[in-house]
């Protein structure tokens, strides 16, 4: 039976280290909670690190800690503190972390910490390996691994992967600051489907695909030739019967036995002023405003004087990563900013600020949500933040008023929330009071609007839609008629070719069997390359011709030394084996001095863009432009071309560029004079764009014609890339 493999950074277990035994405790953290229901009650296997460092447990006891771990479940990834110190707290948290929220300024790019990053990213990959089996389906989740999908597809292109990232994604701009960048999104792009917590994270996440790696992008797909990735956005909920169920029970039991922290509460809401609570819940991390929000806090009570002793900030920070420099200074920062408010607005009977510089036990996190008027929720940047749907869900008799920052994600959903911006402290203090002055009406129109929403989309719908969408593969618009070559089919091509007695194989240039470069005159044959194309002449009774756009300059320096037919200019120049080169009748009229001012403008206008100039056409290259601003550009470009050239032209739409070519002479024309009255009982034919199509429709029928990538084609095979389309042909060799 197949399974469900879960991947995260930690284990969802609290590793505790006894005299002579450790002991397992659950975590109830969101992710915890959401993976529930895929990893319990059905075949699962939940791989991550155990929250303790294999320096500190000997080899004796690791076996018997890794058969009690799996008997629950869970597959221990070993880490020792070097790399927790490198590749958690290291590249993860002090370089990721701060750049996807936007905080460049705290980021630290170490060579060395993204080497670790690497390797541990690795080590998370083999121990999925290790434990997949055919069918069974992969989730991984978040910034610690966002190699580890490209590393597990590598290997096991027929497994399914899915990959969700819990914090934001940054904007282009922001995003190519990191120095190895291109690499972490070819690491994500091994999934088969990436979730998002919004619709701008999907957003910004594309825009740096196209623009970093030049993938292709139609809508929310990625092409990466012979697959597709599908990104989407699939926003994160929480338990909500456990939070409604565990507010009603407080509610219920009022009158018994109350905790302390309870009884001050209603202390002080039943004072002399019956002052309104205003809450502040978050962990003590620079992303999450909090100084902000003391300030604006600060500048209410100043705006509003008539609210001295009438309001109080209850604020619960949460210790987080405490041993790192920057969230050191912020609590000093924060810890006086909090004694300066105090001395400047206390008096003997209140004090405007409670600070709790610690963790809290849940039935005491209910109280505080309850017992609070206001939850002043205003992260700078923040994924989601689930706590400010948890105080939503506990407000079971409707009232109370959620101020929420629009930078965090869970405002896309929240939108009947009291929405600020949190860098406007005047917005956030006139914010305070509109939420002191809301009536009660309002208040509960605007709380059972988003408790039904909370309610519909819990945490176990998110987890479920998300498992849904990846196994029914959601992914793809439909399913191609283009088989990708694997093993058997290669070998069943291998040995027709052996069999044969004739054969003529047509190849394709760029994209084909050298990859496309920004500068098309770098695209040179590498050594192995000539050697694989002599290898192939050398056999008995095999032709080879280079079919390709390049002029014939080019071809004849790097391959005209060669016995092989070569084809410039998509057929317009020819040089049958050991001949020399003849070129088809040229128009008497000079088209080019025309259209050569309009591709200037379009150039002068699209930064990027260059125009090569052949002997029988114009080519536009847009390779280097920014692709959304191409896209807009080649549109506009083809209009204005068709509305001016004659029959005679003919406007050629390749990969990246835009030829007008004089005449009715293409690559299918081509390979027609070539293959000629000769029966070959073999044909094998590569290519990669639009006018490679010319050819695959103008061979005949018992022609093998293979497509690289894996775009839109009447070819009937596909291979991945120039490398796998090389190998083919080595085969054939070997």
């Amino acid at each position: 039976m197949a399974k469900n493999i879960i991947i995260s950074n930690r284990l969802p277990i609290q590793l505790t280290k006894l005299d002579n035994s450790f002991e397992f405790t659950p975590t109830s953290g969101g992710l915890a909670t959401g993976m529930n229901s895929v990893h319990k009650g059905q075949k699962s296997l939940w791989i991550g690190w155990p929250g303790i460092n294999n320096d500190e447990i000997d080899k004796k006891t690791w076996a018997p800690l890794k058969k009690s771990l799996k008997k629950e479940g869970y597959f221990p990834v070993s880490l020792n503190h070097k790399e927790i110190e490198d590749f958690y707290y290291g590249l993860s948290n002090k370089s990721l972390w701060p750049l996807f929220h936007y905080f460049i300024e705290f980021s630290v790019f170490d060579e060395k910490q993204w080497k670790s990053y690497q390797e541990v990213n690795q080590k998370f990959a083999d121990s999925v390996l290790l434990n997949v089996e055919e069918g069974d389906t992969v989730w991984i989740h978040d910034y610690q691994l966002l190699l580890s999908p490209k590393m597990i597809k590598d290997v096991r292109p027929d497994i399914t992967i899915g990959f969700f990232l819990h914090i934001p994604f940054p904007s282009f701009e922001i995003f190519r600051i990191f120095p190895w960048r291109e690499p972490l999104l070819e690491g994500m792009l091994g999934a088969d489907l990436i979730g998002f917590h919004t619709y701008d994270y999907e957003r910004h996440f594309l825009s740096s695909v196209k623009r970093i790696l030049r993938k292709e992008v139609s809508f929310n797909r990625v092409n990466l030739g012979t697959r597709e990735v599908v990104v989407n956005t699939f926003p994160m909920g929480i338990d909500y019967e456990k939070f409604r169920n565990a507010a009603q029970s407080h509610l219920d039991m009022e009158n018994n036995e109350k905790s302390d922290l309870k009884k001050q509460l209603e202390l002080h809401k039943k004072g002399t002023n019956k002052g309104s609570l205003i809450l502040s819940i978050d962990r003590l991390d620079y992303t999450k405003g909090v100084v902000n929000r003391i300030t604006a806090f600060e500048l209410f009570l100043t705006k509003y004087p008539e609210y001295l002793e009438k309001v109080r900030l209850v604020m619960l920070t949460v210790p987080s990563r405490s041993n790192v420099s920057d969230y050191k200074r912020l609590k000093k920062e924060t810890d006086e900013i909090v004694g300066r408010v105090n001395g400047k607005f206390a008096t003997i009977n209140w004090t405007p600020i409670w600070y709790y510089y610690r963790a809290m036990a849940f039935d005491d996190l209910i109280d505080l949500y309850m017992t609070s008027d206001i939850a002043m929720i205003t992260p700078v940047r923040d994924g989601m933040n689930l706590v400010a749907k948890e105080f939503i869900a506990t407000r079971v008799k409707g009232d109370g008023v959620l101020i929420l920052s629009e930078m965090a994600g869970a405002s896309k959903e929240l939108f009947e929330s009291v929405l600020i911006n949190p860098f406007d402290l005047d917005q956030m203090a006139d914010a305070l009071l509109t939420a002191l002055q809301m009536p009660l009406e309002e208040q509960q129109k605007r709380n059972l609007s988003m408790q039904k929403r909370l309610k519909r989309y819990s945490v176990e719908h998110w987890a479920n839609e998300f498992m849904k969408a990846l196994k029914t593969k959601d992914i793809s618009n439909e399913e191609s008629t283009v088989i990708k070559i694997n093993d058997r089919i290669q070998n069943t091509i291998v040995n027709k070719f052996k069999s044969s007695k004739k054969r003529m194989i047509l190849l394709d240039y760029d994209g084909t069997l050298v990859g496309y470069h920004q500068k098309p005159d770098l695209a040179i044959p590498d050594e192995s390359l000539i050697q694989l194309i002599e290898g192939l002449l050398q056999l008995p009774q095999t032709e080879v011709a280079i079919v390709s756009g390049r002029d014939q300059d080019f071809l004849e320096k790097w391959l005209g030394h060669l016995p092989m037919t070569l084809v410039a200019e998509h057929g317009y120049f020819i040089k049958h084996k050991n001949q020399k080169w003849a070129g088809k009748e040229i128009q008497q009229k000079n088209w080019k001095e025309d259209l050569i001012p309009l591709l200037e403008s379009f150039t002068d206008r699209t930064p990027g863009t260059f125009i090569e100039e052949k002997r029988n056409s114009l080519v536009w290259h847009y390779r280097k432009t920014d692709p959304e601003l191409a896209s807009e550009r080649v549109v506009e470009l083809k209009t204005v071309l068709n509305s001016l050239i004659s029959d005679e032209l003919h406007i050629m739409d390749g990969d990246k560029v835009i030829e007008v070519v004089s005449g009715r002479y293409n690559k299918g024309t081509a390979v027609s004079e070539i293959i000629g009255a000769k029966e070959y009982d073999f044909i094998m034919c590569f290519g990669d764009d639009v006018t490679d199509e010319f050819m695959f429709n103008d061979l005949p029928t018992h022609a093998i014609n293979v497509k690289v990538g894996k775009k839109n084609t009447s070819a009937m095979y596909c291979v991945d890339n120039t490398k796998a389309a090389r190998s083919l042909l080595s085969d054939l060799i070997s």
